[in-house]
């Protein structure tokens, strides 16, 4: 059993997630909602483009909330909760905000989750390749001496 303990995501790494998630965004000319929870599902940073449609920061925030449940990206569970997927009744047995929809993705230190980003607003490849290419960007941050 590993007991090192693992430092949380900072407010000013989820502030950098979503900075580099709405970057990416921009370069592709889509208009994004973007959310960041720690590893207790709680609100760390959050930022809506003017122009992007209002239910974006839901589903961001529910994509976020999934990733770090599930510690898997929401792209990846998409065909579990098809008819005969492993958690097909999972999406109506729980409570939970969870969505199923490309978009999540969970930030990791140590190979363990210390949060979770979800991006909302273009297409569920589009967000998911955002979100990505924001986990990417901290990661590579966090490298530099």
């Amino acid at each position: 059993m590993n007991t090192t303990a693992v430092a949380p995501l900072t407010a000013a790494e989820a502030e950098a997630l979503v900075m580099a998630a709405h970057r990416a965004a921009e370069s592709a000319g889509v208009t994004v909602s973007v959310t960041v929870l720690d590893a207790g599902g709680h609100l760390l940073a959050f930022r809506r483009d003017d122009r992007a449609v209002l239910i974006s920061g839901e589903t961001s925030t529910r994509k976020a909330y999934t990733a770090l449940q599930l510690n898997t990206p929401t792209a990846d569970l998409v065909d579990a909760v098809q008819p005969g997927g492993i958690f097909h009744t999972l999406p109506t047995a729980l409570d939970r905000p969870l969505l199923f929809i490309a978009g999540g993705v969970p930030v990791q230190r140590g190979g363990r989750p210390i949060g979770a980003i979800g991006v909302g607003g273009g297409a569920p490849e589009q967000d998911h390749s955002f979100a990505m290419a924001a986990v990417d960007a901290l990661v590579q941050g966090l490298r530099r001496p």
